[in-house]
């Protein structure tokens, strides 16, 4: 098992002189992929804030909820197919080769339910980059070839039950009755979090999540 110290620790060796490093932080939908990359970039700039550790989270790539009305999908909001993974695909392929001029990525503001492009910037000095999200390690056309961008892969492991105990927690804390919550936990986040265990590739480093929140 590896705590955000000794992970940071391999991080900082492998990073190196390297202009870019970017390291996949995967996991099923409430397996607190966003806390554990937050608290992975506090360590490293607490150890080595010459990295520039910057966090760039998936979830901008959510298609509007336009689209997915339109496509019958808004019931199956983050699966697989609900993302716009040839535009991640790309934004990964430029953030691998980092030049003079920042580079804006898009983010998901869960209160409003839609992503914010240009919401934040990544400049030349990010050195190290925190790729989160569920699907970056999924073997399934559009996703499979995301791996090649990686220099680094993170699996976070947690229990089918305590997923669904923190997935039911996100959607009552944002004002869900707790009928709505169960209905999304079972008919969409659940089956989303299946398909994130059984169809993901190996990962180089995987940890045992169960105990963090998110």
């Amino acid at each position: 098992m590896f705590d955000t110290a000794s992970l940071a620790d391999r991080i900082d060796r492998i990073a190196g002189d390297n202009a870019r490093l970017i390291v996949a932080i995967a996991g099923a939908p409430g397996s607190g992929k966003s806390s554990y990359a937050a608290a992975l970039k506090a360590t490293l700039d607490r150890r080595n804030r010459a990295l520039g550790a910057m966090v760039v989270p998936m979830d901008g790539f959510h298609l509007d909820n336009a689209i997915l009305d339109a496509n019958g999908w808004r019931a199956r909001k983050g699966a697989a197919h609900s993302f716009d993974i040839a535009g991640f695909d790309a934004l990964l392929a430029r953030l691998a080769e980092p030049g003079p001029d920042p580079i804006y990525i898009p983010l998901f503001d869960r209160a409003r339910d839609l992503s914010v492009n240009a919401a934040m910037a990544i400049a030349a000095e990010n050195r190290v980059l925190l790729v989160e999200g569920n699907y970056l390690l999924l073997d399934a056309p559009g996703w499979r070839g995301l791996r090649a961008h990686f220099d680094l892969t993170v699996m976070l492991v947690v229990p089918e039950a305590e997923l669904e105990r923190r997935l039911m927690r996100r959607w009552l804390d944002l004002g869900l009755s707790r009928e709505a919550a169960t209905a999304k936990v079972a008919g969409n986040d659940l089956l989303n979090a299946r398909q994130v265990i059984a169809q993901s590739t190996r990962a180089d480093i995987r940890i045992n999540n169960d105990g963090a929140g998110g």
